[in-house]
Protein backbone atom coordinates (compact mmCIF):
# COMPACT_ATOMS: atom_id res chain seq x y z
CA UNK A 1 0.00 0.00 0.00
CA UNK A 2 1.58 3.51 -0.67
CA UNK A 3 2.26 6.00 1.85
CA UNK A 4 -0.14 8.76 2.68
CA UNK A 5 0.31 11.59 1.03
CA UNK A 6 2.07 14.52 3.13
CA UNK A 7 0.08 17.66 1.03
CA UNK A 8 -3.44 17.43 -0.28
CA UNK A 9 -4.10 16.84 -4.11
CA UNK A 10 -6.12 19.96 -3.97
CA UNK A 11 -3.35 21.53 -2.95
CA UNK A 12 -0.68 20.26 -5.33
CA UNK A 13 -3.23 21.15 -8.56
CA UNK A 14 -3.53 24.81 -6.77
CA UNK A 15 0.16 24.85 -7.02
CA UNK A 16 1.07 23.70 -10.41
CA UNK A 17 -1.84 25.80 -11.88
CA UNK A 18 -0.35 29.26 -10.27
CA UNK A 19 2.83 28.31 -11.31
CA UNK A 20 2.02 27.87 -14.38
CA UNK A 21 -0.34 30.88 -15.64
CA UNK A 22 2.27 33.07 -13.95
CA UNK A 23 4.35 35.28 -16.15
CA UNK A 24 7.31 35.85 -15.57
CA UNK A 25 7.72 32.13 -13.76
CA UNK A 26 8.39 32.89 -10.35
CA UNK A 27 11.24 31.23 -8.39
CA UNK A 28 10.24 28.06 -7.12
CA UNK A 29 11.42 27.78 -3.89
CA UNK A 30 9.74 31.40 -3.10
CA UNK A 31 7.15 30.04 -4.33
CA UNK A 32 7.60 26.94 -2.31
CA UNK A 33 7.82 29.18 1.03
CA UNK A 34 4.67 31.31 -0.04
CA UNK A 35 2.35 28.02 -0.14
CA UNK A 36 3.97 26.35 3.18
CA UNK A 37 5.15 23.03 0.92
CA UNK A 38 9.12 22.03 0.20
CA UNK A 39 10.53 23.36 -2.74
CA UNK A 40 11.62 19.95 -4.16
CA UNK A 41 7.88 18.88 -3.63
CA UNK A 42 6.34 21.41 -5.41
CA UNK A 43 9.48 21.17 -8.20
CA UNK A 44 8.39 17.33 -8.88
CA UNK A 45 4.67 18.71 -9.17
CA UNK A 46 5.55 20.64 -11.81
CA UNK A 47 7.86 18.47 -13.92
CA UNK A 48 5.37 15.11 -13.56
CA UNK A 49 2.42 18.19 -14.56
CA UNK A 50 4.48 18.63 -17.70
CA UNK A 51 5.20 14.96 -18.24
CA UNK A 52 1.51 14.66 -18.31
CA UNK A 53 0.83 17.47 -20.36
CA UNK A 54 3.33 15.99 -23.07
CA UNK A 55 5.86 18.48 -23.18
CA UNK A 56 8.57 16.69 -21.29
CA UNK A 57 9.51 13.48 -22.97
CA UNK A 58 11.71 12.61 -19.77
CA UNK A 59 9.61 11.66 -18.18
CA UNK A 60 7.11 8.82 -17.53
CA UNK A 61 3.26 10.24 -17.56
CA UNK A 62 1.15 9.60 -14.05
CA UNK A 63 -0.40 7.03 -16.46
CA UNK A 64 2.41 5.41 -17.92
CA UNK A 65 3.75 4.89 -14.37
CA UNK A 66 0.86 2.87 -12.91
CA UNK A 67 0.66 0.80 -16.09
CA UNK A 68 4.44 -0.18 -14.99
CA UNK A 69 3.64 -0.56 -11.31
CA UNK A 70 0.95 -2.98 -12.66
CA UNK A 71 2.52 -4.64 -14.45
CA UNK A 72 5.67 -5.37 -12.12
CA UNK A 73 3.24 -6.16 -9.80
CA UNK A 74 1.50 -8.43 -12.10
CA UNK A 75 5.32 -9.89 -13.40
CA UNK A 76 5.74 -11.11 -9.88
CA UNK A 77 2.43 -13.04 -9.69
CA UNK A 78 3.36 -14.47 -12.70
CA UNK A 79 6.82 -15.83 -11.41
CA UNK A 80 5.42 -17.16 -8.23
CA UNK A 81 2.55 -19.04 -10.08
CA UNK A 82 5.46 -20.62 -12.41
CA UNK A 83 7.63 -21.58 -9.45
CA UNK A 84 3.89 -23.49 -8.10
CA UNK A 85 3.51 -25.03 -11.07
CA UNK A 86 7.48 -25.97 -11.79
CA UNK A 87 7.37 -28.00 -8.35
CA UNK A 88 3.59 -29.32 -9.27
CA UNK A 89 5.05 -30.82 -12.05
CA UNK A 90 8.12 -32.32 -10.33
CA UNK A 91 5.98 -33.68 -8.00
CA UNK A 92 3.52 -35.36 -10.42
CA UNK A 93 6.48 -36.47 -13.02
CA UNK A 94 8.14 -38.19 -9.78
CA UNK A 95 4.57 -39.76 -9.37
CA UNK A 96 4.69 -41.19 -12.60
CA UNK A 97 7.37 -42.87 -12.69
CA UNK A 98 8.62 -43.94 -9.47
CA UNK A 99 12.20 -44.98 -10.60
CA UNK A 100 13.31 -41.49 -10.92
CA UNK A 101 14.74 -40.49 -8.50
CA UNK A 102 12.05 -37.96 -5.86
CA UNK A 103 12.43 -34.34 -4.78
CA UNK A 104 13.08 -33.99 -1.19
CA UNK A 105 14.37 -37.42 -0.96
CA UNK A 106 16.25 -37.16 2.69
CA UNK A 107 20.21 -37.85 3.02
CA UNK A 108 18.97 -40.78 5.81
CA UNK A 109 17.71 -42.56 3.31
CA UNK A 110 19.10 -46.93 3.59
CA UNK A 111 19.36 -47.09 -0.26
CA UNK A 112 22.23 -45.19 -2.11
CA UNK A 113 22.08 -44.66 -6.02
CA UNK A 114 23.81 -47.03 -7.55
CA UNK A 115 23.34 -49.82 -5.27
CA UNK A 116 21.33 -52.59 -5.23
CA UNK A 117 19.65 -54.60 -2.10
CA UNK A 118 20.33 -57.63 -3.68
CA UNK A 119 24.21 -57.03 -4.36
CA UNK A 120 24.70 -56.08 -0.49
CA UNK A 121 26.10 -52.85 -0.97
Amino acid sequence: MPAPRKYPLELRERAVRMYRTAEPKPVIRRMAEDLGVHHEALRNWIRQAEADAGERGDLLTTAEREELAALRKENVQLKRANEVLRTASAFFAAQLDPTRPRCGRSSTSTRTWGSSPYSGN
